[in-house]
């Protein structure tokens, strides 16, 4: 997946399916990604709800239990799922965050065999994990993600954080303590989020550019021949490919169209690294 405008777009450039929410307010250059379920029956009714005047709340996306995705908010505009909210020294988090919402039912509570939600559905014991919510006190049952929803989940949330520099992943339940409690004990917060990070952390690039006129050569060291495009004026971009001794592979920007047109190796002493 990729992002394009603000909006969400498959590998091959297809849109994923948006419905347009009325429920959202002004610019957003969002620094948060705050996550809640949608404590409802299913995709559909949490979609249209969402979607409706009536609601006054949506989110920027909704994720159903198969992994589908539809967004109902722009990334950069702000959309109406924080409420009253505080995050360390930022109040009012819809202003500052990206809110993805997931179709599951919430709490739960016991009924025989079974568990109910508030809504009335029953839900089998292998669907349901009963655990004490961090903000509470006493065990009750919890609406279970799928596999196949915390894999979208990750996935966007790894694209989302990259994309927009986001500071951190953050529960409804974080900002909103005593409030609310999704997206409740069932999401595993915290390896969640060491795994989007840890993800972004493996995937940087990492980018130098040139202190010296240097030439590039074809392999790591002074004996190999030096390539045609040689030498590299002061201040070129280089994308890291690998290092060997004292001698970086790298990819050398075309800042004219903006491609890498040249691989070879470089003295490491004629570089320094740069931002991504």
């Amino acid at each position: 997946m990729q992002i394009i405008g603000d909006m969400l777009y498959h590998d091959d450039g297809t849109p994923y399916p948006y419905k347009k929410s009325p429920n959202k307010g002004g610019e957003l250059t969002p620094e948060y990604l705050v996550l809640h379920y949608t404590a409802s029956p299913n995709f559909n009714q949490a979609l249209t709800w969402l979607t409706s005047r009536q609601a006054k709340a949506s989110a920027h996306l909704l994720i159903g239990r198969d992994g589908n995705i539809t967004q109902m908010v722009p990334f950069n505009e702000v959309a109406w799922h924080a409420g009253k909210s505080q995050w360390r020294n930022v109040t009012g988090l819809n202003n500052y965050s990206i809110g993805i919402e997931l179709d599951n039912a919430g709490p739960l509570q016991r009924a025989g065999d079974t568990w109910v939600a508030w809504f009335g559905t029953r839900y089998p014991a292998d669907e349901v994990v009963e655990a004490v919510h961090k903000h509470q006190k006493t065990s009750q049952g919890w609406h279970l993600y799928t596999a196949e929803q915390m894999s979208a989940v990750l996935e966007v949330s790894t694209l989302l954080v990259q994309h927009y520099g986001l500071n951190d992943v953050l529960g409804h339940d974080d900002i909103a303590p005593g409030r609310k409690t999704d997206p409740g004990p069932a999401f595993p917060m915290d390896s969640f989020k060491a795994r989007v990070f840890g993800r972004i952390q493996e995937e940087t690039e990492y980018f130098y550019e040139t202190t010296a006129n240097i030439n590039v050569r074809s392999g790591p060291g002074s004996e190999y021949p030096i390539l045609e495009g040689s030498p590299l004026p002061i201040g070129t971009p280089l994308e890291y490919l690998q290092e060997k001794g004292n001698w970086i592979q790298v990819d050398v920007l075309d800042e004219v169209n903006g491609v890498m047109d040249l691989e070879g190796w470089v003295y490491s002493r004629y570089v320094k690294q740069i931002p991504a």
